[in-house]
């Protein structure tokens, strides 16, 4: 067996304390074949970037490294934030781009090669991650790394059109084609970069999962949906609801209905239009008054970025304008809670919720949708109300998929979930808990890797 190298934006070190998700998988992955992982320390330094860290834990290594203050805010910041991330997730209007942070991306993404390739074997398998490493495995190709690539996107990839917005897109995107095997989240995906590479990448869609790039290079591009720790996750769920924490949640809400929501602070969340979803369904669905409690977690991320400061100050407003009109003296319809909560305790939340409101305009995937369902007691389960933008919603389809932006539609899926029957809230999990085990985080990660060694396909 090959040995793997996984390089990503960050990386989990093994004395470092994250619970499931990607971190378990790749780490499991690793510990399979033994191996390298890569990738930014986390330090911003005042000296040129470039200074290598290693941790060893038996056979695997960790090795990262340091960012100087000025190409981490061009890399990272700037162009990964607020130019691929917004357009990335179909919002062009939030696209911040300079010819200047977008060499210094190139720049990084080309260090991270110069310091990575002489720590490559030429049997090793490199597993690249996410948009802020796109063209890491063409700059590895032009250092003579010739050992099988693959790269995985975990955000959607929108239009060719909106792709085409971008500025530099087809140099960018390009090098894609530098790997073996590009993977997507969903199948809608893999047909729009097919579509991108023919009609904007000047190459080729050949048969199956073949492309051909500019230069005639062959690669394949397919969907491996991401999943969960799905055994675990039902475990731990059961537990958590004895935490501390959760039982003074319960004990707050008396005998009235929770709805949870939990979300990274982000504008392709959709957390405005929920929470006006939710003062509609007060207003739709007044029975509902004083009878359901909506939890909104919402930990901040990238603070220094002002479409995020002005969405935080949205949220705000909108959760005092609602409260105020909604509101009982012992009673208000919002929670609206800006930290984090450890894994354990967010499991035992959503297992003693009776619904959860996962309703992104846009989503790669959304695992929290996915760690909803696993965490439900099977005798007496929530109902999940999922947005059809997250690509979860292409495998859990017995939620009920609603349109994010008919806010309507998504007072009534509520109100629906809220009086939904014994019999059919077991029989809607079932069906998606069923999902859930046939296709957990372990099989995700092997389908890729067996995919990626196959130079058939």
């Amino acid at each position: 067996m090959s040995r793997l190298v996984i390089v990503s934006n960050r990386v989990a070190l093994p004395q470092e304390s994250r619970a499931g998700g990607l971190a378990v998988a790749l780490n499991a992955a690793l510990r399979e074949s033994g191996g390298l992982w890569f990738g930014w320390s986390g330090k911003r330094v005042r000296e040129p970037s470039g200074t290598l860290h290693e941790v060893r834990d038996g056979e695997l290594r960790f090795v990262t490294m340091d960012l100087s203050n000025e190409d981490h805010d061009a890399y990272y910041s700037n162009f990964a934030n607020r130019s691929l991330w917004p357009m990335l997730h179909f919002r062009p209007d939030l696209v911040d781009y300079t010819r200047e942070t977008h060499a210094g991306y190139q720049r990084v993404n080309a260090l991270f090669a110069e310091r990575l390739a002489p720590l490559l074997r030429e049997d090793d398998t490199v597993w690249v991650h996410d948009y802020h490493l796109i063209p890491l495995g063409r700059y590895l190709r032009e250092r003579g790394i010739g050992c099988r690539m693959g790269f995985f996107l975990h955000v959607p990839l929108p239009s060719p059109d909106l792709v085409s917005a971008l500025p530099g897109h087809r140099d960018l995107f390009g090098a894609l084609g530098a790997y073996d095997l590009v993977g997507f989240q969903t199948r809608r995906d893999v047909e729009r970069f097919r579509d991108y590479v023919r009609l904007f990448g000047e190459g080729r869609a050949l048969d199956g999962d073949w492309l051909a790039n500019v230069d005639g290079r062959r690669f394949r591009a397919r969907h491996f949906p991401i999943s969960i720790d799905t055994a675990g996750i039902a475990a731990q769920s059961a537990a958590g609801v004895r935490r501390s924490s959760v039982k003074r949640l319960r004990a707050s809400l008396g005998d009235r209905a929770l709805a949870i929501s939990v979300d990274r602070l982000d504008y392709s969340k959709g957390l405005p239009d929920r929470f006006r979803a939710v003062s509609r369904l007060l207003e739709r669905h007044p029975q509902h008054r004083g009878r359901l409690t909506c939890l909104q977690i919402a930990p901040a991320s990238r603070s220094d970025v002002p479409e995020y400061q002005t969405l935080r100050r949205e949220l705000a407003e909108l959760t005092g304008h609602i409260n105020g009109r909604h509101a009982e003296p012992d009673w208000t319809p919002l929670r609206y809670v800006n930290r984090n909560f450890s894994h354990d305790v967010l499991t035992g939340y959503y297992r003693m919720a009776r619904l959860g409101l996962v309703t992104p305009l846009r989503d790669g995937m959304n695992l929290v949708a996915k760690e909803f369902v696993a965490a439900q007691d099977p005798e007496d389960p929530g109902v999940l109300v999922l947005s059809r933008f997250a690509g979860a919603a292409n495998e859990l389809t017995e939620a009920l998929i609603v349109n994010p932006y008919d806010l309507d539609s998504v007072a009534d899926a509520i109100d629906a979930g809220l009086g939904m029957p014994l019999a059919e809230r077991i029989r809607r999990w079932r069906t998606m808990m069923d999902t859930l085990e046939r296709h957990d985080i372990t099989g995700w990660r092997r389908s890729f890797l067996d995919a990626l060694a196959s130079p058939d396909g």
